[in-house]
């Protein structure tokens, strides 16, 4: 048995995704066992994000900085603009390093039965963007789901009367994919997808 305090801390790692109750009770003995050395620089490297957290003006990213860095570094192609859902999307596309221009945040993907309208989103502020000049290629990178290909075709309409080329991001087979084993959904998705050889 633990103290109260140790089984809170279980319990507050264990709300983080990826984390069960079982992984957090070990990262919490992990900490305690080094906790001369590990717990006091988590206990700083959390304190300056939680007072420096801020959401970006621009682009929506969550980062410490006001434009994010993202937005304030002068080597990304302005030109071209990547628009995702969440913030975890825009992390986890930047993290692959192959798309240099700057992104937009929506903060998540119409859905009629949770009530997700396109005035919840930033859809707006996405067409002020564009409107402003200056982007010449916006790519839509919504999740594969019916509610991300939806926000896709509403926003692909939206833009259709400004002078933008608008993309998608390629859907279908994943590299060493087998056929025996994609879903009807993905196989129909990669069929209509194809390009000449």
């Amino acid at each position: 048995m633990a103290s109260q305090e140790i089984e809170a801390l279980a319990s507050a790692l264990a709300r983080l995704p990826g984390l069960g109750p079982r992984s957090a009770r070990r990262a919490v003995l992990w900490l305690i066992k080094r906790r001369e050395s590990a717990l006091p620089q988590l206990l700083v490297a959390l304190e300056h994000v939680r007072a420096g957290l801020v959401e970006c003006s621009v682009c929506g990213n969550v980062d410490t900085s006001n434009p994010c860095g993202i937005c304030a570094d002068p080597r990304r192609d302005a030109r071209a603009l990547c628009v995702v859902e969440d913030v975890a999307d825009l992390w986890a596309l930047d993290r692959a390093r192959l798309f240099t221009g700057r992104y937009h945040v929506l903060g998540g993907r119409l859905s009629a039965l949770e009530g997700v309208r396109p005035e919840d989103l930033t859809i707006g502020r996405l067409l002020e963007r564009v409107q402003a000049g200056g982007i010449d290629e916006v790519v839509l990178a919504m999740n594969a789901t019916l509610e991300g290909q939806t926000t896709a075709h509403y926003i692909a309409e939206r833009l259709e009367d400004l002078p933008v080329r608008v993309t998608q991001l390629a859907h279908g087979l994943p590299v060493g994919g087998e056929l025996d084993y994609m879903d009807e959904g993905t196989l129909a998705q990669a069929l209509r997808a194809r390009r000449p050889v």
